[in-house]
Parts: C-alpha cells; sequence; structure tokens
C-alpha cells in the first residue's frame, strides 16, 4: 500500500473538475438534483469543468427511461455540462456499461502490484467465524482471508469456488478534511476489507467509481452525506490507483446535507415532495425552484432568500456549505417561486403559460387568433396573483370557454345573496347601456346599481357578476375579465345564470 503521506492531493492552482454521476433508475428526486446543481454551480463559479456521467453497471435496476429523464430535468433547469454523456469529451465514453476493457484493464494492474486479493470466503462462513468468536454477526467480514496460504487457495479452487478481489484497508486511522464538515477520522480497523470485483470477473461500485474519477482527473467529489461512509475505502483505492499510475492526485471530498421531508425523516424517492417532475407539473418555474433547491445547504446571506441563477454562481463556494440536515419546506419553495413567477418579463411569462392550458384543453396545440388576444389580455391578471403556473387554468379557463360551458363551483354558490335575482337584473340593467366596454365604466355602472341602489356591502356587491361570468368564487379582476370576454359574452353569463 503506498505510504498516505506520498500522495499529491489538489490544490488552488488545480483547475476545478467536478461531477455529477448518478444511475439512472427511477425519476429524479430534488436530493439528487440539488447536488447536481452544487457541483454545477461550483464549476461554473470557478471557471471549473462540469463532467456528467451515467453509473449505470446494474442492468437489472437502469433503465433508458430514466436515462432520458435525467436529461431532460438537467435540460429543463438549464444545469449544463462540459463534458459527457450527449456531448462526449476527452474521456469517453460516459456511461459506465460500456466501460469495460477500461476497468478489466485496471483490475490487472490492481493485481499485478498486489492492491487486491482474492476472497474465497462466504457470507455464511464469515457470520460463523464472528459466532465461534462471541463477536456481533453484524461486524460484515473479517479480513480472514487476507493470508491464504498457498494449500489453502488451492484446497478453495478445489472445491471449484470462484474468487472476488478485495482491497485490503490501511492498518491505521484514515483521516481527511471534508470540504463542509471538516476533518474526519476513519479508526483503523473500522472499516473492513471490501469487494471491488465479483467472482465472475464484473467490477462493482466500489471501483469503478473511483476509476472513472481518477480517469477523468476530478478534483472535487461533492455528494451526498449518505456516501460519507464509503470515503475511506475511496481514499484507500485511490492511493493504489496514485501507485499504478491511474491517479494523479487525491481529490477533495465534500458531503452534501441530507434533504429531510416531513416529521424530520430523510426525504425519500417515494415522498412525493421528492418528485421533481411533480413540482413542474405543478407549476415551479426554472429560476423558483433553482433558488429553493439551493437554499438546501446553502444561502446568499442571512436575510436574502430570493436571488437569481446568474447571483448563484457568482457566490456560491463549497465551503460555505451547511453541514446541518436541511428540510424541504414545501410552503417555502412556493412561496420563492410565487416571487420568481412575479419577476418574469410579461411576454416570457405568457409564454410559459401556454404548456399548461394546453394540459388543460383549454386551448390547441396552435393558439388561433382569439386564443392568444385572451391570453396577452388575462396573463397580466393573474402573473401578480398564483405561486405555481398549474394554478392558472382553473383561473382563467373562463375566459376561453364559450358562454355555455361554464360550469358553476359549489363554493361559489354558497356564498351568493338572498336577492340573488334582484342582483342579477340589476346588474343586467346597469350594463346593457354601456356603451364603452371598459374595465372603469363597467365599475362604476356596476358600483351605482349594486352598492349605491340595492345597498349591498361592496364586499359582496360583485359576487354575483362574478360568479355569473366565471364560475368560481375567485377570479382575476372581474372588471378586466369581463372587457375581455367582451359585452356580449358577459350580458349572455348573466341571462344564463339568473335562468
Amino acid at each position: 500500500m503506498t505510504n498516505a503521506a506520498a500522495i499529491p492531493t489538489v490544490d488552488d492552482e488545480t483547475p476545478v473538475r467536478v461531477r455529477f454521476c448518478p444511475s439512472p433508475t427511477g425519476t429524479p428526486h430534488v436530493g439528487l438534483i440539488r447536488t447536481a446543481l452544487f457541483n454545477w454551480a461550483y464549476a461554473r463559479h470557478t471557471a471549473g469543468t462540469m463532467v456528467f456521467r451515467i453509473e449505470d453497471t446494474d442492468a437489472a435496476r437502469d433503465s433508458e427511461e430514466s436515462y432520458q429523464q435525467l436529461l431532460e430535468a438537467m435540460k429543463w433547469l438549464g444545469i449544463d455540462w462540459d463534458e459527457g454523456v450527449e456531448v462526449g469529451g476527452p474521456h469517453e465514453p460516459y456511461r459506465q456499461s460500456q466501460r469495460g476493457d477500461i476497468y478489466q484493464d485496471v483490475i490487472a494492474k490492481l493485481k499485478e502490484r498486489g492492491h487486491v486479493y482474492e476472497s474465497y470466503s462466504t457470507p455464511e462462513e464469515v457470520e460463523e467465524r464472528h459466532r465461534a468468536a462471541g463477536r456481533d454477526i453484524k461486524l460484515g467480514y473479517d479480513n480472514f482471508d487476507r493470508h491464504l496460504t498457498p494449500e489453502q487457495i488451492a484446497a478453495f479452487k478445489a472445491e471449484g469456488r470462484e474468487p472476488v478481489l478485495r482491497v485490503q484497508m490501511p492498518d491505521e486511522d484514515i483521516t481527511f478534511a471534508d470540504l463542509v464538515r471538516g476533518e474526519i477520522t476513519f479508526k483503523a480497523g473500522s472499516v473492513p476489507d471490501f469487494v471491488v470485483v465479483r467472482a465472475n470477473g464484473k467490477p462493482l461500485y466500489t471501483l469503478v467509481n473511483p476509476v472513472d474519477d481518477a480517469l477523468m482527473g476530478i478534483t472535487h467529489v461533492l455528494r451526498g452525506e449518505d456516501l460519507l461512509s464509503s470515503t475511506p475505502r475511496q481514499i484507500a483505492l485511490y492511493r493504489a490507483l496514485v501507485d499504478i499510475g491511474v491517479a494523479r492526485y487525491m481529490p477533495l471530498f465534500g458531503h452534501l446535507p441530507y434533504v429531510m421531508g416531513e416529521g424530520n425523516k430523510k426525504l425519500s424517492k417515494r415522498d412525493p415532495e421528492s418528485n421533481l417532475f411533480l413540482h413542474r407539473e405543478r407549476g415551479f418555474i426554472r429560476e423558483g425552484l433553482l433558488n429553493y433547491l439551493s437554499l438546501l445547504g446553502w444561502s446568499l446571506s442571512a436575510d436574502e432568500d430570493i436571488f437569481t441563477v446568474d447571483q448563484l454562481v457568482e457566490n456560491f463556494d463549497i465551503h460555505d456549505v451547511l453541514a446541518n440536515p436541511a428540510r424541504f419546506d414545501l410552503k417555502k419553495a412556493e412561496a420563492i417561486n410565487g416571487t420568481h413567477v412575479r419577476l418574469l418579463e410579461p411576454g416570457d411569462f405568457k409564454l410559459r403559460l401556454v404548456p399548461y392550458l394546453q394540459h388543460a384543453g383549454l386551448v390547441g396545440e396552435m393558439l388561433n387568433e382569439r386564443e392568444q388576444m385572451i391570453l396577452a389580455d388575462a396573463a397580466p391578471l393573474v402573473q401578480e396573483r398564483i405561486t405555481l403556473l398549474g394554478e392558472a387554468p382553473e383561473m382563467l379557463a373562463f375566459l376561453f370557454k364559450n358562454d355555455d360551458e361554464i360550469d358553476v363551483a359549489q363554493d361559489a354558490r354558497k356564498g351568493l345573496p338572498e336577492n340573488l335575482t334582484e342582483a342579477l337584473d340589476a346588474a343586467l340593467a346597469a350594463l346593457e347601456p354601456v356603451q364603452e366596454w371598459t374595465a372603469e365604466n363597467i365599475q362604476a355602472a356596476l358600483r351605482a346599481a349594486l352598492v349605491d341602489g340595492l345597498g349591498l356591502k361592496p364586499r359582496l356587491a360583485f359576487g354575483p357578476v362574478r360568479t355569473a361570468v366565471s364560475g368560481r368564487r375567485i377570479s382575476p379582476p372581474l372588471f378586466e375579465s369581463m372587457v375581455i370576454l367582451g359585452k356580449e359574452s358577459s350580458l349572455a353569463r348573466l341571462k344564463s345564470f339568473r335562468g
């Protein structure tokens, strides 16, 4: 084993190279994307390189659908990469399933230099030895095969056993400076020798991940806290990889805090809040979600929760990430998203509403002239009122529907005054003479008829008209909505609701 002190390390002069290397299993979740975001932000902040690699050696769990979803998630959020899948680079291929020959070459070199040894013990034998010695059977592998004699090896081979290959852990403490948590020490003997190659000759994640990092010159390994326990193994293997000329230096490690869900439990893939695409379906926009995800362990300043992606890049430093677990607070995420929705340019906001209106069946694949006019006039009415784009179809549906398609919600009926028919008659009588159909004229006519004429309280006076026109208790500003509908439709809906 190479002397730890002799291992070159990354210094301030080494250009930053980070990687995002997910396994294509399941739908992308917020914890995974937060890891991608922090790697990306650090690469952009330092003018470094972002590598996007796919760890797809588990054929039973990996899927092409999940791979495509990862690409879609990254592209939607604008987390781009300099080298990797789809874009290529000097270390191709960037999918582990296509790098088998590379790993076999490394395995041969590790064998030749004595950095791995053959291990024949079965799990049952390890457990039995622990039991016989009075040890906890959960301790794992007991390093028994480190010093097998040639006779023992021959006997195992005669039985037809195929060995796994293990890396021998050093017999001293392993200490490293975590970029997030400070100095961390794993005591000698606390981590058993670990398998890097299966009995069938296929390499495990414990080998291929550090090998790829080494060959691709990764300088900073920024990953989730759940992988912290594997770091001493990676360090031990890196020492061997430096010795055989595969690695040039030991990377720096930084372990990002857990993302917690409700009840202070780690956010699981099964939690709805963790599903990235569910957030998109509900109407999170890229700017809002990236802002919130970056707050899961980092902040621009103590009193600044709202910032742009450019501000994130300008200020992000991995050393400023907090070690404490971060809790995913959906209400806060939505509030931050709402702020970013209001910051969008009106034209941009209007365009982003279109897919949600299409999904709701309110407009076609191509908007006709009438639909374009309605959207142009209606978008400003809701931009200040929604936090998620997915709220817009429910608020705007009545503007796109035909007059005879308006359905009245139950909660809208409940709050109507007892003299509903009288109020609707008064509204119709006041609106029919209006010549210039403007918000100001509509409001003046209705106020005169309902507030001054019938003595209704302003808060309740316009409820019957709102319900007749929109079918809802809450809608975009009523008078402006009636302008968009036009006089003919507005009056037709009032008459229809009156019955």
